[in-house]
């Protein structure tokens, strides 16, 4: 191994969609092992506390490549696509002399403006793609793939690197359309989840303390899913409550295969690496674009700022440069990785860019104070599918403050009718699952009050706008 090597590792940095940190054993797992995932944590580190800056596909994908929040990178919902010519840490990385590519899910948009760019070679998905029979696109057009997205993505990474000729670093994005919705496991891993799956402690939570915008969100497992979701009538005779968790048993059976055909296909990556020699000169990653609520609540989903949707999995190896089995506890987000990325790979970050590099710390050579606490914001402001209200906040070690601004939004029943903006604080210590909403608990009104001033100023700080509603804190 060569000094150049150590100071420019190839990078591979293997990206799902909706996995949740909840359903990774290295993140103490209930419901499933993920064993070759749990393998690159053993090998380096794990991001105990990654959060998501908004909770949604696209967006955070365009916060992890630009290192930008969503109101900077101008990906604030589905349907606002990424310029694909501002910088990112792959142009970085290409200008440095990386060769680059991404195969799989890009889900930032389509045609000259928002295809991939900085990228040597490209082959990504159509939108949300298939879990059969793929069709992908690159700069030779469109075509079919023969087989499981899965591990066709991994074939088309592994082939692109294996082609590779010459010294210089690589740097590979694989990310996997799996474990979306509608969750269709392949063959080899469907109906390995038969014995009855652990139902999550908050399943039957009534939301009592939270806002009345809360329980517009169509994201109920008893209520809202539908027969591409479950791909079986329930037995009859049930009651509501049984037949809820039949429901939630049929959903983590086939999310869960899902997630161990990724796992299977991280270990291909790992294996590979090292039948060549490269794994410790590898930075490799493995994380998803945010959490998903597993029948936490009641739901499936994300979007809201609740734990198992705002917490990202996220763990990483690099043998030669990072010390084994240990935990950041700090508090990081999707817009931090792309600098930890460049410092990795000793590249300057773009002065764009934004939030707190932890590459010291991982080096266990922290240069500052790691953060308080992280800012927050979904834009999708009561969407057809999924009614989740738009919201921002902020989350410390210990608290949480989030504000409903309830734009617009019509009172079920009503004609014509809105919410008020509401609010909703949470104690992560004494309350861990969020189920009791002490905003407006006398007890709490100090905190409330320091917690409303560290989100107006971090919103600030940042670059965001409140929405008009919003009052400006006392002191402030």
């Amino acid at each position: 191994m060569t000094s150049q090597t150590r100071q420019r590792p190839n990078i591979v940095l293997i990206l799902t969609d909706d996995h949740a940190a909840h359903a990774v054993g290295a993140y103490g797992s209930l419901v499933n092992t993920t064993p070759r995932i749990d393998e690159i944590a053993q090998n380096g580190w794990v991001l105990a506390n990654c959060f998501a800056t908004n909770a949604l596909c696209s967006p955070s994908r365009a916060s992890i490549l630009t290192g930008t929040y969503s109101h900077v990178n101008g990906v604030t919902t589905l349907s606002t696509h990424m310029d694909a010519g501002q910088p990112t840490f792959i142009s970085l990385l290409k200008d440095a002399g990386y060769r680059t590519a991404v195969v799989g899910k890009w889900h930032l948009g389509e045609g000259p403006e928002h295809d991939p760019r900085g990228f040597d070679y490209w082959d990504v998905l159509i939108d949300q793609g298939e879990y059969f029979d793929p069709t992908f696109l690159s700069v030779q057009g469109r075509r079919t793939e023969k087989g499981y997205a899965t591990d066709i993505i991994t074939d088309l990474a592994l082939r692109w690197a294996e082609g590779l000729e010459g010294e210089e670093p690589w740097v590979i994005l694989i990310n996997h359309k799996a474990p979306h919705r509608p969750w269709q496991p392949d063959e080899k891993h469907a109906g390995m989840y038969k014995d009855p799956i652990p139902v999550p402690r908050t399943f039957t939570d009534d939301l009592a303390t939270r806002s009345a915008a809360t329980h517009r969100a169509t994201m109920g497992v008893a209520d809202f899913m539908n027969m591409d979701d479950l791909k079986e009538l329930p037995p009859e005779g049930l009651s509501y409550e049984e037949l809820a968790v039949w429901k939630y048993q049929r959903y983590m059976e086939d999310y869960l295969a899902c997630v161990a055909s990724v796992d299977d296909n991280v270990g291909r990556v790992s294996d590979w690496l090292r039948e060549r020699g490269q794994y410790d000169d590898t930075l490799l990653m493995y994380t998803s674009d945010q959490g998903f609520f597993l029948g936490d609540h009641g739901w499936f989903d994300k979007r809201f700022m609740y734990e198992e949707a705002l917490r990202m999995p996220f763990v990483l190896s690099y043998p030669a440069a990072l010390a084994p089995g240990k935990t950041f506890h700090g508090i990081t987000t999707n817009v931090d990785l792309a600098q930890m990325i460049l410092d990795a790979a000793n590249v300057p970050h773009h002065e764009r860019m934004q939030g707190r590099s932890i590459w010291p710390d991982l080096r266990e050579r922290p240069e500052a104070e790691p953060v308080e606490g992280m800012y927050y914001r979904y834009f999708e402001n009561d969407d057809a599918a999924h009614r989740a209200p738009a919201h921002y906040g902020y989350r410390t070690e210990r608290y949480k403050i989030i504000y409903f601004y309830n734009d617009g939004l019509g009172l079920p029943g009503t004609s014509g009718a809105v919410f008020h903006p509401e609010w909703e604080m949470y104690d992560l210590l004494a309350d861990p699952d969020e189920i009791n909403n002490v905003h407006h608990d006398p007890a709490y009104a100090e905190v409330r009050a320091d917690m409303e001033r560290k989100l107006w100023l971090r919103q600030h700080e940042v670059g965001d706008e409140p929405h008009h509603s919003q009052a400006k804190p006392a002191g402030l």
